[in-house]
């Protein structure tokens, strides 16, 4: 199997065209086949090298790779269309040759005065096909007119366009549904389904997924198909992505292009896992899938036919998972970034740093669902003011063993040389023998005056990440 990805660089790679990369890319590896990234840039107007430069690092963030491409080459270069011009112009001659295309001089105002009579009539909107039948003088007159032609597909009439698909199953269109379309315009850049298709065939490609959007699409390139004299690949539209209101997916839903999932502090293998789902089903309950298991188990068989439906929150739980599943090292890695971007680490962190950070991540892995969250409770926990939660926090603090159990707590803490998890567990220990007190009675005094909250990460792993100073200042605040 020879699959592509083959995005346009208008923008960063959004949501949409990561999944339909990814499904190509989970078929050729399954298979053993090749996938090729091809870069559709004859948009001048919108195209960019910084546009393709965000894909192509999205892809690999995300760890999808491809064997051919304009970075690492192939034996079917180009990888650009605009690198392609030359053999697009070939074929185009061939096909005003066999009669398959003519020059059509029509104005804009002249096709918007078709349009509008073709509405008020109620049929069909399509191109008259009125240059067709031009004799070479009447395309001379024109041209001294200074009129700038495009060259159209001359569609045949009545005919049936069957697919095939590997997700819908037979799918039919009539030509007559169509009319006579542009494949190149008046300055010389082929337009998207003549370019895809000549680039497909030319790259021997033997599978198309894509998204469901392109579908109509589809009878235009086939009648092409069948012009030129190539075999047509294997197509298989993919559902929409709609928001949980199941309207179309816009930023309101969720941000919509992968890097700002990456600044968001989604992990790629967690965003993989969620797109992968995304219309496609395992056959088992299990839902948290690495990309070597995505592989193994992805199969066209089981793609929907119906809207994949984003749900931002399953997308954070599962990305949750992933961030439990870290080793702590791992997480430090992760999380300096949004530490550094914050102001609560150096650009090169210290060893007295690197243990802090170890400390903040080993207390909040259970409770990030982003990395980016990290930010948000480290402010939390070493701001100077503790706000309390809740009327019932508050009253915590007025139980009549709660200032007995601070002040006790502090002048302990102050005697200890070093503040450490372990230092601090034991500490709290003897101190609920020495009170004969219950824990809560011990602890939740201590964990209000500090963080103004009930329930948080472990009580010792707080005190080390705060430190002797502000424990102290906290805890004298807190019986003021």
């Amino acid at each position: 199997m020879r699959l592509r990805f083959a995005p346009s660089p208008t923008g960063p790679l959004h949501i949409g065209g990561a999944r339909s990369a990814l499904f190509n890319y989970l078929l050729a590896k399954k298979t053993g086949g090749k996938l090729i990234l091809r870069i559709e840039d004859t948009d001048l107007a919108r195209s960019s090298r910084e546009s393709e430069q965000n894909i192509a690092e999205s892809l690999k963030w995300l760890g999808i790779s491809w064997d051919e491409g304009p970075d690492v080459g192939g034996p079917y270069g180009p990888y650009r269309q605009m690198e392609r011009l030359e053999i697009y112009r070939q074929y185009t001659e061939l096909l005003l040759e066999k009669g398959y295309a003519y020059y059509c001089y029509c104005s804009e105002e002249e096709l918007e005065q078709e349009r509008q009579e073709a509405l008020a009539k109620g049929a069909a909107v399509k191109y008259s096909g009125k240059c067709f039948a031009l004799t070479a003088e009447e395309r001379a007159k024109l041209e001294a007119e200074g009129r700038k032609p495009v060259i159209r597909f001359h569609v045949p009439p009545n005919q049936e366009i069957v697919l095939d698909d590997l997700v819908r199953g037979r799918v039919v269109f009539n030509s007559e549904e169509i009319g006579d379309f542009v494949i190149v315009k008046s300055d010389g850049i082929p337009t998207y389904n003549y370019a895809v298709v000549i680039d497909d065939s030319l790259m021997k490609i033997s599978h198309v997924i894509r998204a469901e959007e392109h579908l109509s699409n589809t009878p235009r390139q086939a009648l092409l198909y069948q012009a030129l004299g190539f075999p047509m690949p294997q197509f298989a539209h993919i559902s929409l992505i709609l928001g949980k209101d199941h309207t179309k997916m816009s930023k309101r839903h969720g941000a919509t292009s992968v890097v700002q999932y990456k600044e968001e502090g989604y992990l790629p293998e967690a965003v993989v896992n969620f797109l992968a789902l995304l219309g496609w089903a395992p056959e088992g309950e299990e839902e948290i899938f690495s990309l070597e298991k995505l592989i193994v188990e992805f199969s066209l068989e089981r793609v929907a036919k119906n809207p994949a439906v984003f749900d931002l929150e399953k997308l954070r739980w599962i990305n949750g998972m992933y961030i439990r599943g870290c080793t702590i090292e791992k997480l430090v890695e992760l999380a300096l970034p949004f530490l550094r971007q914050a102001g609560y680490v150096s650009e090169n962190p210290s060893s007295e740093e690197m243990k802090w950070m170890e400390l903040v991540m080993t207390a909040l892995q259970e409770r990030l669902s982003t990395i980016k969250e990290v930010e948000e409770q480290v402010k939390i926990l070493l701001g100077e003011e503790v706000t309390l939660e809740n009327e019932e926090a508050a009253a915590v603090l007025k139980e009549e063993t709660a200032p007995l159990v601070i002040r006790t707590f502090q002048e302990k803490l102050l005697a200890l040389e070093e503040i450490t998890p372990e230092t601090v567990k034991a500490l709290l220990k003897s101190l609920t023998k020495e009170l004969k007190l219950g824990g809560k009675l011990v602890y939740m005094p201590i964990r209000v005056a500090l963080t103004g909250q009930m329930h948080g990460p472990d009580l010792y792993l707080i005190i080390a990440i705060l430190g002797k100073e502000l424990v102290v200042r906290r805890l004298k605040n807190s019986v003021v």
